[in-house]
């Protein structure tokens, strides 16, 4: 039984490096973590014991190594990305993550190199052993394995109790650990090895789940929305946009006005009736059928309060709309002096105080999903997974209802994240500036040139001086621009666009982490100063919306290194997510100022409204900023910021914005709690079971 505490004693151990590391001294809940790791150990001990002498090295040799790279390539990607690498990813991502990111995986790779010496210690320590020969495995007798036998089949069944006994409890392990998984969380909280058991039970069970869920081949994907109703008096196609600084012509102007002969007319009471549509909501529950999740589905749009409209709908109908998901993009990139053009936008038209952008699983894809999609990522790679299902409630088709022509554009890979596939099915025309691992002979043809396609990172203000001229001169337009020469890392040996613009911060009294972000966004203020003057040129500026929001916060950056660029603590209230967002039209001529909690899941719902275009507000997690509905913003580990409160789940804090008793705040938590499960819930099931496509069949005026 030595060995079983040698091998016990060595995973708690790499258990405890990692958890210091990267968690301090947080606390978590070691029930169930204690009983998988002696359940663990025990199996390393039985498959040892089976062995004799030399057949025990060589398993013991084995077993500690693969132990070790499990915590080691934990240890780099969590440097790296501040989340746990998780089987999708590895299996997906991986070719992808060495042939575009191998800088970043080598920088994190060096990093790292104290704790993966401290993990592989044990391994050093068990080889001087043996060379000394001071120690030596031996066969287990039959009783002893018997003893190890039983001990592994109690300590499995340990674990289910562990975990049925804090479901049926309410408790929060259970529920991170079982249906409202967070790998970071799980992580945090019960361990490595607790969080790669879970994440491969996981992804064997989204296996069967897809073999089920997703329907057969010949079901509709890509679908147009119901044909929307023009307006009266306006032709198909014609455009009236909405003049918002209400100046009179200047030929109006030189004619005289004209007596009244009429008292004034009372101003018209603004719409505010729901944004819904008539659902047949009896036949979507039939359609539903006995599934758990469509059925619960169908009962959540029934029950559900749509947002109504409100002074903003419609504002800018008609009008042209250029939506960025700018990587890696921050508030505290702007500068007066450096980047002219971000302040200029960040602080006229729209502005929102309290804009948040929460970093999920799969980062960068996962935060361009849910800015597209108004969605919450169900695990990995939500976007990918969308290519196959039917996304007929996406901004480009209600552009494509009324005639407009959809583009997107990413300066990196046509490939990276199967972009290829996914933004087609959004209903854009994808392009890129390298193909990737796609063939010229099938998808050339989607590749738009840029001066110098093999920067790392590319720059952005290239990407607008190839692209503009595709669309500059239609008659309206609708452009989606992922960005990328705000990507990590931020030096200037190894990031292109830090290094063009060194000279440039080459004065602030900052580390070169701070100077190199700063310096790598002025090529994105570039970009936009260069679309301004272009859309000016070709008469089209005050017709057009620029919204731009972040994939994530600069999580390249250390918690430390992001403090000195924002010269403030980022440790409380979920300021580390703080950003800004971009919502600017050229003929405004004050800002209005929105203090509502908000955050990008809200992005889809709120453009709708503000283009007047004709939605369902149940269809998306997030909600019309401008709603009357109160703010909240949902993060992976069900954290949430609301107008009233900031919780953070990791840290256990709960900092009021608003005095109520005690008796409401109970009440008040416990139905925003209800709030965030029941928006995590719909998003997953909406991507598992392809449900737009079900809902559309319910829909009066779609097409069967």
């Amino acid at each position: 039984m030595v060995v079983w505490l040698i091998y016990t004693g060595i995973l708690f151990y790499m258990e405890m490096v990692f958890h210091l590391r990267f968690f301090g001294f947080q606390g978590g809940n070691p029930l169930f973590p204690l009983g998988l790791l002696l359940l663990v150990t025990s199996l390393q001990a039985l498959v040892t014991g089976w062995f004799g002498p030399r057949g025990a090295k060589r398993a013991f040799r084995i077993m500690m190594w693969i132990q070790f790279l499990i915590f080691a390539v934990q240890t780099v990607y969590f440097t790296i990305f501040r989340q746990p690498l998780q089987l999708a990813a590895m299996l997906v991502g991986g070719q992808d993550a060495l042939t575009n990111y191998w800088r970043e995986a080598l920088a994190g790779f060096l990093k790292a190199v104290p704790v993966l010496l401290l993990l592989a210690l044990p391994i050093l320590v068990s080889e001087v052993l043996w060379k000394l020969k001071r120690w030596r495995l031996r066969e287990l007798e039959g009783i002893q394995k018997l003893r190890l036998g039983l001990s592994a089949w109690m300590l499995l069944l340990y674990c289910i109790c562990c975990i049925l006994i804090g479901d049926m409890a309410g408790a929060d392990y259970s529920e991170e650990y079982q249906e409202y998984y967070d790998p970071e969380t799980v992580m945090r909280n019960m361990g490595v090895i607790a969080m790669v058991q879970r994440d491969g039970f996981y992804e064997l069970s989204n296996l069967f789940h897809r073999e089920d869920a997703i329907p057969a081949e010949g079901t509709t994907v890509v679908q147009d929305l119901p044909q929307q109703n023009e307006p009266p008096g306006k032709e198909a196609g014609e455009l009236e946009p909405v003049d918002l600084t209400d100046e009179r012509t200047e030929d109006s102007a030189e004619q005289p006005p004209e007596p009244d002969v009429t008292p004034e007319p009372e101003p018209e009471e603004p719409d505010t009736s729901p944004h819904a549509w008539d659902i047949d909501l009896e036949k979507l529950g039939a359609l539903s059928g006995d599934n758990k999740e469509t059925t619960w589905l169908a009962d959540y749009i029934a029950g559900q309060t749509p947002t109504n409209r409100n002074e903003y709908t419609g504002m800018f109908e008609g009008y042209n709309l250029i939506f960025l998901t700018a990587e890696g993009f921050s508030t505290y990139a702007i500068r007066e002096d450096l980047t002219p053009t971000l302040y200029k936008m960040v602080n006229s038209s729209f502005v929102f105080p309290n804009y948040y952008v929460p970093l999920w699983q799969t980062s960068t894809s996962d935060g361009e999903y849910v800015n597209c999609t108004g969605l919450i990522p169900d695990g990995q790679f939500s976007m990918r997974k969308s290519s196959s299902i039917n996304m007929a409630y996406s901004l480009p088709r209600f552009f494509a209802s009324e005639g407009v022509y959809c583009r997107a554009y990413h300066n990196n890979t046509l490939s990276y994240y199967d972009r290829h596939l996914s933004h087609p099915n959004l209903g854009y025309d994808f392009k890129a500036s390298k193909l990737g691992g796609l063939s010229q002979e099938e998808w050339g043809s989607q590749i738009f040139p840029i001066e110098n396609p093999n920067a790392w990172p590319q720059s952005d203000y290239e990407m607008m001086q190839a692209t503009i001229p595709e669309y500059i001169n239609d008659e309206r337009f609708h452009v989606y621009y992922m960005t990328v020469s705000g990507h990590m890392n931020y030096n200037f040996s190894g990031n292109q666009m830090s290094s063009r613009n060194k000279e440039a911060v080459a004065g602030l009294d900052m580390s070169e982490n701070a100077r190199a972000y700063i310096a790598c966004h002025i090529e994105l203020d570039k970009a936009l100063a260069y679309l301004l003057e272009q859309l000016e040129q070709a008469g089209k500026l005050d017709n057009t919306v620029i919204c731009l929001s972040a994939d994530h916060y600069p999580y390249g950056m250390s918690q430390e290194e992001y403090e000195e660029l924002a010269g403030k603590s980022l440790s409380s209230d979920m300021d580390l997510f703080r950003n800004s967002l971009i919502l600017w039209n050229g003929g405004m001529q004050e800002p209005v100022v929105v203090d509502k909690a908000c955050c990008s899941v809200d992005l889809l719902p709120t453009l709708l409204n503000l283009f007047g275009f004709d939605y369902d507000s149940r269809m998306y997690a997030g909600r019309d900023i401008f709603s009357a509905e109160e703010g909240l913003v949902i993060f992976n580990d069900k954290s949430f910021v609301t107008d009233t409160v900031a919780y953070n789940k990791k840290q256990k804090t709960t900092a009021w914005r608003t005095e109520i008793s005690e008796e409401e705040q109970d009440a008040y938590m416990d139905r925003v709690k209800q709030d965030v499960k029941n928006r995590y819930l719909f998003s997953a099931y909406i991507l598992r079971n392809n449900y737009y496509d079900i809902i559309r069949q319910c829909v009066p005026g779609s097409e069967e």
